[in-house]
């Protein structure tokens, strides 16, 4: 049975996705295939990590503290089974990874300074709250809302960080390793409320499904680069493609399906277009996410710097998003100063000196300060050195699936880190997705 979500009022979301079939180009609208495929994915789990899940709870003596505590500490030799068996699917890798992709697409990301940061909390996570299709889950588990919201948005940022870290998705990265914990809290949040009598299923489909999932994956890849270039930022053809090339390798850590990972912008535009024109409109949890979003720092902040954070931030979403969006998200628009000032910025700093000899050693140092300062305003100063900002290259490589066996992966103290191996949103929550500019 496809869920009553799914196109329910087509009127709002061909207009809310029509930016993004613009940009997706020719032939972006959906096939019937395509059409059944996004049906069936609204009833459609990770499996894998599902079936993890189910196994700790059947097997005797393992409980869901071991689960957190096993998946947090990363592959290993000495795990027991189930653990074993999902701990040998994540580290058989598909042969389209490419390592030196990763770490320029991590590279990147962390070049972009405080822009990426504005983008994926205006520009990606309020966008996606544009439309009602996967806030339920959030809602129930009160984590973007309130006092909340800092939390999640520090704890996301923290995840993000630790991804794009130099060798931060090697095996024992801390990329990596939090990455696969995201995986299974979001299949244990799924268990529990696929159980719960209240969870409307022929109106939602399951609460963690594969079509949230994957449009989910966009916030981090394709509206990401969008949204970028809207603030002035320089985003190369080279440094586009690692970007993707990253963030489809994340997709398929979170458990994407492969279908659906977005290995190009074109092929990413058109997925989100997919999406979005088939998502529902806004509705009480988008408005209550939304102010909660825009208010976040309130606990942090007073007087004339509470009004700035706020101001900035209706700003510069009313420049990512546009003021339709604004309005389906009860919020009200403002001048885009902030985003003209980011801008004028990027014109001298991103597009000027960044392409100079030594420029982009500027901008990572540049971020690096950057994203320090934020976390000091949120309260909460970046230790000196952080897990999983490796500074040699990793000592292994996980092996592909038509490579032979490995060796076992090493910890750099020499100790065994993997066992050899065979296979939304988002990192914390599932919600925050999708599209480029929405305009009137």
């Amino acid at each position: 049975m496809v869920p009553t979500r799914f196109g329910a009022d087509r009127d709002w979301s061909e207009r809310a996705s029509r930016p993004l079939r613009l940009l997706a180009g020719a032939g972006a609208r959906p096939t019937a295939a395509e059409i059944s495929a996004l049906e069936a994915g609204l009833n459609r789990r990770d499996e894998p990590a599902a079936a993890l899940i189910r196994a700790v709870r059947e097997t005797p003596g393992l409980t869901v503290r071991d689960l957190h505590r096993t998946v947090a500490a990363g592959p290993s030799d000495d795990v027991p089974e189930p653990f074993r068996t999902f701990f040998s699917a994540v580290l058989d890798r598909p042969a389209w990874v490419d390592d030196d992709l990763l770490e320029r697409g991590a590279e990147a990301c962390r070049a972009f300074g405080m822009d990426a940061g504005l983008v994926l909390a205006y520009g990606s996570l309020l966008g996606g709250y544009r439309t009602g299709a996967a806030l339920e889950p959030l809602v129930r588990t009160g984590r973007l809302t309130g006092g909340e919201t800092l939390r999640r948005i520090r704890e996301t940022s923290l995840w993000w960080r630790a991804v794009t870290a130099p060798g931060g998705l090697v095996p024992d990265g801390a990329g990596f390793r939090t990455t696969l914990h995201v995986r299974v809290m979001h299949a244990l949040v799924n268990a529990r409320l696929e159980a719960d009598p209240s969870w409307d299923h022929a109106g939602r489909g399951l609460p963690i499904n594969q079509y949230d999932q994957a449009s989910t994956l966009g916030v981090f890849s394709t509206s990401f680069l969008l949204h970028l270039r809207l603030l002035g930022v320089r985003v190369s053809r080279a440094d586009a493609r690692a970007v993707m090339h990253l963030w489809c390798y994340v997709g398929w850590l979170l458990g994407v399906d492969d279908a659906w990972l977005p290995h190009t912008e074109r092929r990413g535009r058109r997925l989100l277009y997919h999406f979005l024109s088939y998502d529902p409109p806004p509705d009480g949890n988008s408005v209550a996410l939304a102010r909660a979003l825009i208010t976040m720092t309130d606990e942090v902040t007073h007087g004339w710097r509470r009004v700035y954070e706020r101001e900035r931030a209706l700003s510069v979403s009313t420049w990512l998003l546009g003021r339709a969006a604004m309005r389906d998200l009860g919020l009200r628009s403002r001048p885009p100063w902030y985003g003209l000032a980011r801008i004028t910025a990027n014109l001298l700093i991103s597009q000027g000196l960044g392409r100079l000899p030594g420029g982009r050693g500027m901008l990572l140092a540049r971020g690096e300060r950057q994203a320090r300062a934020q976390f000091a305003r949120w309260g909460t100063p970046l230790p000196e050195s952080e897990p999983g900002h490796h500074d040699s290259p990793p000592a292994t490589t996980p092996r592909h699936r038509d490579s032979p066996p490995a060796t076992t992966p090493r910890h750099r103290d020499g100790t065994p880190a993997t066992t050899p191996g065979q296979r939304g949103s988002t990192p914390g929550s599932t919600a925050g997705r999708r599209d480029g500019r929405m305009t009137a």
